[in-house]
């Protein structure tokens, strides 16, 4: 493993987990359920979310080392698995970014460039600044960690401000106008119907714990200080997805919910469309912009050193793990997945003209490919109990080893089914023609493909092998067990 300065401390690590995992372009799609939403994040969290967190802090405190993800499947399930769980972690970002770049570009026509927001006079326009923010991004991948982690920083700190704003706002505006949709105890339980195709979408709102540790080699203390911010965050992450979402729906009648363009009315209905209101809601939605364009720089600073990692070790090809000779930061691995994505960008635009219709084929097709390593990262943490069982485990998942398999299978299933309803769902404001699963099916069949033909390369018995990662615990003083969950 290569030597790299430790510059994330404590407060870093906490806010790059927030930017990773608190989003506010997806806000709107999964209040679009109804009231009955507040109940399906309650029951995410609480059988999700929590044993998420608890055995990524088993995972990360027990192998604290650069990959993350990679290092842990590769103990776990060997290296074929290991280059194929991070070629699908890095290239899902290389997919996702069209779509968080679409949302981008709809609300900056929104605020600004009012002629461009419909389609299709402004399709095109709208997919010249997504690729103009494409480029972008990787511009910040490429600075040093210690310049580039502001960037994130920043844009967490916005995501807590807009979200709390939306819940605060929304609360407000009921007290003087009344709410905006029929809200009763009994509707806030989860139901089924239309539920099945936004509750995908609540779970994806929930992923991002383990992308830290990814550059934990360039995390001071990682035993210790990353636990820490996975619970720190989460508590806080937790509150504000429900608190936001609630106000939403005191704010704004589900009809005006919409996917590229709802957060912006919710912000109107919130805060008014005159005078210091219309103000208001401009400096809100500049600063959303900004934080569409850090979830992009905090998932492709993760997820691109990952790939740097596995191609370092000869899992991926040898190119990807070339470095800036200055920065030192995974040079080639971003700028191959800008191309990615530049390339989905125009090539789906081709074939779909609506605006909802391109964001969700293109959302759908990456989210279907960026849950596919969680099917195998939750189990690693039993694997791994019983493949190293001696290896120092400052954390552990409580309830020793049937409390690991329990939280393992939950979170597996969970993801399984995420996975299904996301291939097949009643999708919203787009019928089932072949304009919207052809170029979405196309996305995944090609991506999925391209992945099995570099593993076979890099893996097949005649490629060169990477020297096996060694189970024995590092060298060094042993890790303090303070802290830690029960054995």
């Amino acid at each position: 493993m290569k030597s790299r300065r430790r510059v994330m401390g404590l407060v870093d690590v906490t806010l790059f987990t927030v930017s990773a995992i608190l989003v506010v372009d997806q806000l709107t799609a999964s209040a679009s359920i109804g009231t009955g939403t507040i109940g399906w994040w309650v029951l995410a969290i609480v059988f999700f979310f929590v044993p998420y967190a608890l055995i990524t802090a088993e995972l990360a405190t027990t192998y604290p080392e650069q990959g993350g993800i990679y290092v842990w499947t590769k103990r776990a399930f060997g290296r074929r698995w290991a280059a194929r769980n991070t070629y699908w972690y890095w290239v899902n970002v290389a997919l996702w970014m069209p779509s968080v770049f679409l949302l981008f570009a709809g609300l900056f026509c929104q605020l600004f460039v009012s002629h461009w927001t419909n389609w299709p006079a402004g399709k095109w326009p709208q997919i010249a600044i997504a690729v103009a923010l494409t480029w972008a991004v990787v511009g910040v991948g490429i600075m040093r960690l210690e310049v580039g982690k502001w960037v994130n920083n920043f844009g967490a700190i916005l995501k807590v401000a807009i979200i709390f704003s939306l819940g605060a706002g929304g609360i407000v505006f009921a007290i003087r106008h009344g709410s905006a949709n029929p809200i009763h105890a009994g509707d806030l339980l989860p139901s089924f119907g239309v539920t099945k195709t936004y509750l995908p979408v609540i779970i994806y709102l929930l992923m991002g714990f383990e992308l830290v540790s990814s550059m934990a080699g360039e995390v001071k203390d990682p035993e210790k200080q990353i636990p820490r911010a996975l619970f720190s965050s989460g508590a806080a992450i937790a509150f504000l997805y429900v608190f936001a979402t609630f106000g939403i729906l005191l704010a704004l009648p589900l009809g005006k919910l919409e996917l590229v363009q709802g957060l912006v009315e919710t912000f109107r209905e919130i805060f008014g469309r005159t005078g210091v209101g219309e103000v208001v809601v401009y400096v809100l939605g500049i600063g959303a912009l900004y934080t569409y364009f850090t979830n992009m720089t905090t998932w492709t600073m993760g997820a691109n050193r990952a790939a740097a990692e596995a191609a370092s070790e000869g899992e991926l090809p040898r190119i990807l793990g070339r470095e800036h000779p200055v920065h030192k930061t995974p040079l080639a691995a971003l700028l191959i997945s800008g191309v990615v994505s530049t390339a989905v960008l125009v090539g789906t635009a081709l074939f779909i003209n609506t605006q909802d219709n391109l964001f969700f084929a293109i959302f759908a097709a990456s989210s279907v490919i960026f849950l596919l390593p969680y099917l195998l990262m939750f189990p690693a943490v039993v694997v791994l109990r019983r493949k190293d069982p001696d290896r120092p485990r400052p954390f552990r998942v409580p309830g020793g080893e049937a409390g690991a398999i329990a939280l393992a299978a939950i979170t597996t299933i969970v993801i399984a089914a995420a996975t299904v309803l996301f291939i097949w769902p009643e999708v919203p404001h787009a019928p089932t023609e072949w304009s919207y699963t052809g170029p979405l099916l196309a996305i995944v069949v090609a991506a999925l493909a391209v992945g099995e033909v570099i593993v076979w390369r890099m893996t097949h018995p005649g490629a060169p092998r990477a020297v096996e990662l060694s189970p024995e615990p590092q060298a060094g003083p042993e890790p303090s067990t303070s802290g830690g969950g029960s054995a």
